[in-house]
């Protein structure tokens, strides 16, 4: 099997809270391979956000190993960080993150901006990831005169755009309702079907169970990590499913 495209080890993180140590994952090991399709879960202070940040770059462990496609990135410095988030990962939130001034190309070729990528190859790739997420008659609008599955759409071409190999979203479809849940929900399984390694920050059952594989956190530890045999199917001797 390939190398994972993430692998953590003994990833720890302590905040500080006043005069109070808060240790928000006690020690989380895991490897995610590519084109895998991974749902985080856990109630609220499982440590699902703490550890999503630090796969996303977004903070750095107390102590522990991140080897992100090869490169140890659990040491690097913030300016480090902001390079390898803007190559390897595109991020989507719940919600949305989108600049209200701009329009819905504008955002979506924002990445490309600080990629130092010319003015002529962004709005051209812009308008390819917007056409592949069914937005393509949307570019001219701002985010307020779209609906809130729209926005979303937006939001995820804007991670597509730079091509990354890892999509990392929170909570995607919190801010929607179910008709549109299911219609971003079924983006993301072309997204995964075209290649890229998926991990789905998620507390709805329902959401988690598009994933191939769901990782369930508790107390700042793996409580469970298993094929979502629904989706996967586990006696096939070639399926590229890893569990630990």
């Amino acid at each position: 099997m390939k190398d994972p495209v993430i692998s953590v080890n003994e990833l720890k993180k302590t905040y500080i809270m006043g005069t109070t140590l808060v240790h928000a994952l006690q020690s989380i090991t895991l490897d995610i391979f590519n084109n895998e399709y991974v749902a985080l879960m856990g109630p609220s202070g499982s440590g699902k956000s703490t550890l999503m940040n630090l796969i996303g770059c977004l903070d750095t462990p107390t102590s522990g190993q991140y080897i992100l496609n090869g490169t140890n990135v659990s040491t690097m410095e913030d300016s480090e960080l902001a390079e390898v988030r803007n190559k390897e990962i595109g991020f989507i939130f719940q919600t949305f993150n989108l600049l209200p001034r701009l329009s819905a190309m504008e955002n979506v070729a924002l990445p490309l901006v600080y990629a130092g990528v010319s003015k002529q190859q962004r709005l051209e790739r812009a308008a390819e990831v917007l056409n592949k997420v069914g937005l393509g008659d949307r570019m001219d609008h701002k985010p307020n005169e779209l609906s809130g599955g729209q926005r979303q759409r937006v939001a995820i071409a804007r991670a597509l755009v730079n091509n990354p190999s890892i999509i990392l979203a929170d909570e995607p479809t919190g801010n929607l309702d179910t008709k549109t849940s299911i219609e971003i929900m079924e983006i993301f399984e072309k997204i995964h079907k075209s290649g890229n390694t998926i991990i789905l920050v998620t507390h709805e059952p329902d959401i988690s169970e598009h994933a191939h594989r769901i990782i369930r956190l508790r107390d700042g530890l793996v409580e469970t990590d298993e094929i979502n045999e629904k989706v996967v199917e586990v006696n096939d001797p070639n399926h590229r499913y890893k569990t630990s």
